[in-house]
């Protein structure tokens, strides 16, 4: 990496705080409380009624504030799409800041309140602030990055959000600030990456392709990229912008757009798997139980919350490898065989957790199976699936691209979040086969179907795809500029 950039890496750190490692942190920090907020919620309950609350209540109300943060994740991937062209990246990102200090303020003072309401709230703004951070981020720092550093600097957000994860296990030990008097102020802890956001990101320019394709500022995308950069002949970039600036003609393509229209229907398969995938491959099922997965496999109760960082370590490091890999072996290995080998071991987790009173080795197997999945998922189809809006589509396409996405991810993440407590009262060791299924339906699409991209041209891939959007045709050769892809 080129020292002349050190502005840029500064730009996207800066990106990461406030929206993907929030994200990973509301993700992880919700476990280690949730003994003291079921607790909260029963004396508020006894306070307000008189009756304690009833055990399918208790796990209902449980299992929302686990899923809240997904509704309002796709409240902001909706708005992803519309509000960054408005309004550009960086004013979106300041007002989403103020969002998350909003959230943090509720969970904060939720107990003074007996009021567990406002931490449904707080979590609903929490995921609002993710479910548009991250889209802005993606494409805030896809649009401010040169061609050579692009596919690394999009996966960014992937290793952000492991590393928020990690964090968020880590202050919430029970010897930082997992216990009863400080889980508020471990809820409340959201607002501070918000505010270290709120006050560096006015100090760097808006994106440069914003300015110049949507806002038509030629020479304020200039001056961005020049201080960004630090360089002076920009003429291949500028002619680059001017290019796709032409080739939208004054169109910017909406969600009817991009799901009726054919000459984007296999990316947007491409899309849509992947991203409904994030959930259904079972990761963060594991998050949000991993706690009781653990205590099912015979691990003492002061040694989970430090397993439970070692599993967000795996996942942070898996992620930083898939960046070093991802030109070399290509995104449609990554996410294929890594979903295949995710499928593989969640069927060798069923079949340890239902004879994990055989043998006392048994619990220690189902621990590395934990680790082994956690791997897989960082090395491909975490990193790889969050640029795929960047990478298959153009700047007409891509806002609406985002909120397609956002909308598979989130609503899946909602479902997962509400049910999956039912599901594993239902099935146990079983529930894990649900994610089996989609592990391997979705390893055969990508390797069966999606084109490879390793090593091709822009217009090598576009004829890859519409071979296969206009195969019942007769010409395959059919292109337009805006389906223009590069994995």
């Amino acid at each position: 990496m080129e020292g002349k950039y050190w502005r840029l890496y500064l730009l996207t750190l800066v990106l990461g705080i406030g929206g993907s490692f929030q994200f990973g942190m509301q993700v992880s920090v919700i476990a280690s409380p949730a003994v003291h907020v079921q607790s909260f919620v029963n004396r508020t309950w006894m306070c307000r009624y008189g009756v304690p609350v009833a055990n399918s209540t208790q796990q209902f109300i449980w299992s929302f504030i686990l899923a809240v943060l997904s509704l309002g994740a796709w409240a902001g991937a909706i708005h992803s799409g519309s509000l960054p062209v408005t309004y550009g990246r960086k004013k979106v990102l300041l007002f989403n800041n103020v969002v998350a200090i909003a959230a943090a303020f509720l969970m904060l003072f939720s107990r003074t309140a007996k009021s567990f309401e406002m931490i449904l709230l707080g979590r609903f703004l929490y995921g609002y602030n993710v479910g548009l951070g991250v889209n802005a981020h993606l494409m805030y720092v896809g649009e401010c990055s040169p061609k050579n550093l692009r596919g690394l600097l999009t996966l960014t957000p992937s290793i952000f959000i492991g590393l928020g994860k990690v964090v968020g296990q880590i202050i919430g030990i029970k010897e930082m600030m997992g216990t009863e008097e400080m889980w508020p102020h471990l809820l409340a802890f959201g607002g501070v990456p918000a505010l270290l956001q709120l006050v560096t990101l006015p100090f760097f320019p808006e994106a440069p392709r914003h300015l110049y394709i949507d806002k038509g500022d030629t020479e304020g995308a200039r001056k961005a990229l020049q201080w960004l950069w630090q360089e002076e002949d920009l003429t291949q970039e500028v002619d680059d912008m001017q290019r796709e600036r032409e080739s939208m003609l004054g169109e910017r393509k909406t969600l009817k757009d991009v799901l009726r229209s054919p000459c984007v229907r296999w990316q947007l398969l491409t899309l849509c798997i992947p991203c409904a995938g994030l959930q259904f491959c079972g990761i963060n099922a594991l998050y949000f139980y991993i706690f009781d997965i653990f205590r099912d496999s015979g691990v003492p109760e002061g040694q989970m919350s430090y397993l439970s960082i070692g599993v967000g370590a795996t996942e942070l490091i898996a992620v930083s490898l898939s960046a070093f890999l991802i030109d070399r072996t290509g995104r449609k290995k990554l996410m294929g065989y890594g979903y295949l080998l995710m499928g593989l071991t969640m069927c060798g987790l069923t079949v340890t957790l239902s004879i994990k009173h055989l043998g006392f080795w048994i619990p220690y197997v189902n621990i590395a199976l934990i680790f082994f999945v956690i791997c897989m998922y960082g090395l491909g189809p975490s990193g790889v699936s969050m640029a795929l809006p960047a990478d298959l589509f153009l700047q007409a396409w891509r806002p609406s691209a985002y909120v397609i996405g956002g909308t598979v991810n989130y609503l899946g993440m909602f479902f997962i979040g509400l049910c999956f407590g039912y599901i594993v009262d239902g099935l146990g060791p079983f529930c894990f086969l649900i994610f089996v299924v989609y592990c391997f339906a979705s390893a055969a699409f990508l390797i069966r179907y999606v084109p490879e991209t390793k090593g091709k041209t822009m217009v090598e891939i576009m004829k890859d795809f519409n071979k296969l959007n206009y195969r019942n045709t007769a010409s395959v050769e059919k292109t337009d500029i805006q389906l223009a892809t590069k994995l």
